[in-house]
């Protein structure tokens, strides 16, 4: 568990009181602290964990808000459990996002005659965040520098990862390619320049990686790209080895990262393209000062890196046909070896599994290896103090996902530790998740249609139970990227942007009880190019790439049904075809029990 000491408190405490201290001075009545750094990516590096500094919360979306007589933490429903064991309620109110969104909770804290003075850091909050907050009783100021580093003195430095190069190998389409397209776009649209804030988007485009951030294998900079087809990459000039700067050629300048307000400086007159829900507010208001004119747009890069080519639709099968036998024979060694175990001792059991192959690079994001009630945390972290031993008759789940050059990882299954047979309730549950991931794998759908159309797909087996779950069923999957990558997702919430051929995203539905147990079965598609029906209208499909069986034992065939039943079987004779002959003898005997057809009753 996360440290809860006296002394703990004690720190927070006095981190707190001296934010408040330096707020006062400011002339502010408060401060919005978000999770985000100056590249507002999901994963960021220690320097930029400003969020779990002052208030203890560490998961990967959330924000604060600071009053002078009060503070709350605000995150969604992956991390509302993860809330109630990290913030200390003595001087953090915990809030749902979406059922208490921060504007509500600041406007009801405010003198309603009085407008509040709100501070925050436009170099780490988007326009699109910023303006969420606004209301009639809250002026929004933004700050000439950051609070939070102001009174860190122990601050971690900033990371300073080499870049290094992806090669056409993986990435498909090189580099000059891809700038040609999207600035012959960028020039049919009038605009002269475009922002790249995102550093997914500029290791896409540039084909780069580093390893500045957890998991996601990129290099922090940002970017302009001209009209002409011309780059300006604001990165620390330490990452960039000879090497690297002849892969980007003559028309990639590279520039300091402080250079970047006089670049912005200099457009003045100018019409600059940018995405006000993925780059800092700063960009903007820099711009307006210079007299430049800014038009909103999506991220450029969003779509094209989304829509992944053949080379990396195929580096994605060859990535989890790999990753499968390291999950597969992490199963059997949870099969044979668990009990006695801990979460953590599995999570580095199945990181070692990966490690093996000489492709491997890096978890696509911490395991979550939960046990019992632990696994009933959505976005749950083991940690060695809060690491539970495994036992028998246990519910246990791991999502985890590995990088490599050629794809991106994630998958979660969730097993019965056993012996004894597992409790009839369980079982219900397991299989209606597993009926919803079923259901939506094979969906066909017409082209144009997006994921929140499929969304209750996944939920419907269990909508039919009154249960539910409280996160999206998809994400989007980068290649050797981030593993939560847009612009398309699977939710309940409506999203613009259609699926497409070439597009991966994951199938995860799940249910959780919380102080008992959680359930997850996760596994990633890619968008099958259309086919045409008989009234001559296209469809899509999906092609399931993950490829590990899910637990027999946790199946209840009543609730499963004859149809699913067919569909799972022919799922786990894939699995073993394609997997078994990778496997030594021991671990393919298990594989061939796990996939064998489900036992009709």
């Amino acid at each position: 568990m996360p440290d809860a000491s006296p002394a703990r408190t004690t720190e927070l405490a006095r981190r707190l009181a001296a934010l408040r201290a330096l707020i006062a001075e400011e002339g502010l009545d408060g401060l919005i602290v978000p999770r985000s750094d100056e590249y507002l990516g999901e994963y960021v590096p220690a320097s930029a964990e400003r969020l779990a500094w002052i208030s203890g919360f560490t998961g990967s979306a959330g924000v604060a808000a600071i009053l002078t007589d009060r503070a709350a933490v605000f995150s969604d429903g992956r991390y509302i459990t993860q809330m109630d064991e990290e913030v200390d309620a003595s001087l953090w109110e915990k809030r749902h996002i979406t059922e208490t969104p921060p504007r509500e909770w600041l406007s009801s804290r405010t003198q309603s005659e009085v407008q509040t003075r709100i501070g925050y850091d436009p170099r780490v909050m988007s326009r699109a965040a910023r303006d969420a907050l606004q209301s009639s009783r809250i002026e929004l100021v933004p700050t000439s520098r950051n609070l939070i580093d102001a009174i860190w003195s122990d601050r971690p430095a900033e990371p300073l990862s080499p870049a290094i190069i992806q090669s056409l190998e993986f990435s498909g389409v090189g580099s000059a390619e891809k700038r040609s397209e999207l600035a012959e776009a960028l020039a049919a649209s009038g605009h002269d320049v475009t922002v790249v804030s995102d550093t997914t988007s500029i290791a896409w485009l540039l084909n780069i990686r580093g390893a500045d951030v957890p998991s996601t294998p990129v290099t922090l900079s940002t970017a302009l790209l001209h009209r002409d087809g011309r780059v300006d990459l604001f990165i620390d000039e330490r990452k960039i080895s000879p090497e690297i700067r002849q892969w980007l050629g003559n028309e990639v300048a590279i520039r300091a990262p402080n250079e970047m307000a006089e670049a912005l400086s200099g457009l003045s007159g100018k019409t600059v393209a940018l995405d006000p829900a993925g780059t800092p507010v700063w960009f903007e208001q820099t711009l307006a000062a210079a007299g430049a004119k800014t038009v909103d747009v999506t991220d450029p890069c969003a779509l094209p890196r989304a829509r992944k080519n053949r080379i990396e639709q195929q580096g994605a099968r060859t990535a989890h046909l790999r990753d499968a036998v390291a999950v597969c024979r992490f199963l059997y060694w949870l099969k044979s070896s668990a009990v006695g175990s801990t979460e953590l001792d599995a999570a580095a059991r199945l990181q070692a599994f990966r490690a093996e192959a000489p492709e491997y690079r890096d978890d696509s994001f911490t395991a979550i290896s939960g046990v019992g009630p632990n696994g009933a945390i959505m976005h749950y972290r083991v940690t060695p103090e809060s690491s539970r031993p495994i036992g028998a008759d246990m519910v246990y789940l791991i999502d985890s996902g590995g990088q490599y050059p050629d794809g991106t990882t994630d998958i979660t299954r969730t097993v019965w530790t056993g012996p004894n047979e597992p409790p009839a309730e369980i079982k219900s549950c397991f299989t209606r998740v597993l009926k919803g991931n079923l259901l939506l794998a094979r969906a066909v759908f017409p082209v144009g249609t997006t994921g929140h159309a499929l969304d209750s797909l996944a939920r419907y087996a269990l909508w039919q139970a009154r249960l539910d779950f409280d996160h999206g069923t998809g994400h989007g999957v980068g290649s050797y990227l981030s593993v939560h990558e847009g612009p398309q997702r699977i939710a309940k919430a409506p999203n613009a942007i259609a699926l497409a051929p070439g597009m991966i995203v994951s199938n995860e539905p799940g249910y959780y009880r919380p102080g008992a147990f959680g359930i997850r079965l996760e596994t990633l598609l890619l968008v099958c190019e259309p086919e045409i029906g008989p009234d001559g209208k296209a469809f899509l499909s999906f092609e399931t790439l993950t490829l590990a069986p899910f637990d027999q034992r946790l199946i209840d065939i009543d609730v499963l049904g004859e149809e699913d039943a067919r569909i799972l079987d022919t799922y786990h004779a894939h699995v073993l075809a394609s997997v078994g002959p990778l496997l030594p003898s021991d671990e393919r005997s298990w594989l061939a029990h796990a996939c064998s057809p489900i036992k009709r009753k």
